[in-house]
């Protein structure tokens, strides 16, 4: 097999990564779950020319990335829920990232556009040009959802504070 990883074997390693990628772009456990599915049915069906290419996670992540902008073009709105869900989706990577969850709380806040553009710019680190190719939109709409996203983020999160420094 000239030490190609296979479908199987990729997909052992890396899920729980995905599954997190999925999350922080849904902001839902159950919608991440249904992402991360329907972007590995459609990987699998391509995987003798993903498997070629250096980075096969990196084409997962743009699959699921589309997939999710697809998505929520088709709804142009987010679903309204009029309590919570039972409960949460429990990551100890999350937990690192954020102890206290307020960050999480405030991107699920924010529209679907603005939440992919701050993922894509500050948990993958892609550049505007990037993003704008990733999500179909020009620079200009990246850096203004951008902009808007981060202002309300400022309004509607603070970092919590533990003896005097941030958590």
């Amino acid at each position: 097999m000239n030490g190609a990883l296979s479908f199987e074997e990729f997909v052992g390693s890396r899920a729980d990564a995905l599954m997190r990628y999925a999350y922080v772009l849904t902001g839902d456990p159950h919608d991440a779950a249904d992402l991360l599915q329907e972007a590995l049915v459609r990987v699998r069906a391509a995987w003798p020319g993903v498997v070629n290419k250096r980075e096969p996670e990196g084409y997962v992540r743009t699959t699921m990335a589309r997939l999710h902008i697809s998505i929520w073009r088709k709804r142009r709105r987010e679903r309204l829920m009029p309590e919570p869900p039972e409960r949460a989706y429990d990551d100890t990577a999350l937990a690192r990232a954020d102890g206290d969850g307020g960050l999480w709380r405030a991107l699920s806040g924010l529209p679907p556009k603005q939440r992919a553009v701050l993922v894509l710019r500050y948990y993958e680190s892609l550049s505007d040009n990037e993003i704008a190719e990733v999500l179909g939109i020009s620079r200009g709409t990246v850096r203004s959802q951008a902009s808007r996203a981060l202002d309300k983020l400022r309004t509607t999160w603070r970092p919590s504070v533990t003896n005097g420094s941030l958590r």
